[in-house]
């Protein structure tokens, strides 16, 4: 069985590109994360093709996966980056970014964290808040900075996304400001002599499924960008979809790219794929620990738990989960549940797997995006380490936490 071109079965061993699953697990342990980086640079240059018409700058959504070696095998293959903190920023410039490649995004930025970006010069600043314009003006004349770069964000009041939690784009999110806002911040902009408003950009959510939702909120933003010759600078934001289940299909994303294109002529066009180009080059390995019957249930309780991937909890979200091992013959429907103290701390309901034993390893599949960067210490737990393949090397890019590490910032 073949997942995707780095993750499959060989001889009834799971391998993700040349390097067979158990033999990275017997030595790093379990849980752990590990991403092909082979599968991260053929999703980027999947898009990056796809979008080619419109000679569209790809920026990678740092919090989707923010580990330095993915980062760095990005920035190597040209793509710039999405960065929605401080911190992200600190990661993708560590990463060899370079500083005019990184768009600033989010809803809350600090007034130290803008300081920070316009400080090491990042190439835009997509504002979401008047107030915000008032600290990079301010900020970019203490400095003596030429004109800050910046996009505003249209909350375009268009519902979408597989999950509301992931919808940004309706008129109840705290998302991006008004056309009327908008329109006003354009009309007299003026009042901000060092910012350079060049942009506008909309980002509706993630997961979109289908185009329509997107080419609405785009009417509606080239419906403001017309009136302002500034804007040279159009910013369609990220949400490309990916599939989670067996047999899911998705639309190509070269559809989206042919109606993009004929309503983008003549603009510089920037997009911020995150999950779509390293979800299904990552998966997240378990051990199973215990199997018990219960209430007519068959439960297995693995070493990963809601704290290490907390996509299903939050969000209901669907892993395929699939053993180190293939064997043939009877499934049974399990549930695949961590340790955490937590009734959310199921990692798969009803999944039909091979009969399990304690000791047994399996994957959740599709866990390059959104895994890692959500992971967190809750139950004092150590937070795993991450491997990186390439070909048939492998390397830990990121051991695993210790106790210690649970304690070195206390007293």
């Amino acid at each position: 069985m073949v997942f995707n071109t780095s993750i499959r079965y060989a001889d009834d061993e799971l391998r993700i590109d040349e390097v067979d699953i158990e033999s990275i697990v017997r030595e790093v342990g379990t849980p752990a994360y590990i991403y092909s980086l082979p599968r991260i640079r053929e999703n980027f240059q999947r898009l990056r093709s796809a979008f080619a018409p419109l000679n569209a700058r790809l920026h990678f959504s740092v919090k989707a996966n923010g580990n330095l070696d993915v980062l760095r095998a990005l920035s190597d293959a040209g793509a710039g980056f999405d960065c929605v903190s401080g911190g992200e920023i600190y990661r993708a410039l560590r990463a060899g970014a370079a500083a005019e490649a990184i768009v600033f995004a989010g809803v809350g930025k600090t007034r130290a964290e803008l300081a920070y970006a316009i400080t090491n010069g990042v190439g835009w600043i997509n504002a979401e808040n008047i107030g915000e314009l008032d600290h990079i003006d301010d900020i970019a004349a203490e400095r003596g900075a030429k004109p800050v770069l910046v996009a505003l964000r249209l909350n375009p009041e268009v519902t979408a996304g597989a999950h509301p939690y992931m919808a940004t784009g309706h008129g109840a999110a705290k998302f991006g400001l008004t056309a009327e806002v908008v329109r006003d911040v354009l009309s007299n902009g003026a009042r901000y002599p060092n910012i350079d408003f060049a942009g506008l950009h909309m980002h509706i959510g993630s997961q979109l499924s289908e185009a329509s939702a997107t080419l609405s909120a785009l009417e509606k933003l080239l419906a403001l960008a017309i009136d302002y010759p500034q804007i040279r600078a159009i910013n369609v934001g990220g949400g490309l979809p990916v599939a989670y289940r067996f047999g899911e299909k998705v639309a190509p994303p070269d559809r989206l790219a042919s109606e993009l294109a004929r309503r983008l002529d003549g603009y510089d066009v920037l997009l911020e794929p995150g999950r779509a180009i390293v979800a299904d080059a990552g998966l997240l390995v378990a051990k199973v620990l215990y199997l018990k019957r219960q209430a007519g249930h068959n439960f297995a309780i693995v070493d990963a738990s809601m704290a290490e991937m907390i996509r299903p909890a939050l969000y209901g979200a669907h892993h395929e989960i699939a053993p180190l091992r293939r064997t043939e013959g009877e499934t049974v429907s399990t549930q695949v549940v961590g340790p955490v103290c937590e009734s959310a701390d199921v990692l798969g309901r009803d999944r039909q797997l091979p009969p399990l034993e304690p000791g047994d390893k399996v994957a959740l599949l599709t866990a390059g995006a959104y895994g890692m960067t959500m992971a967190s210490n809750y139950n004092a737990r150590r937070r795993p380490a991450e491997v990186i393949v390439d070909g048939d090397r492998w390397w830990v890019s990121r051991r695993r936490e210790t106790f210690e590490d649970l304690l070195k910032f206390e007293r």
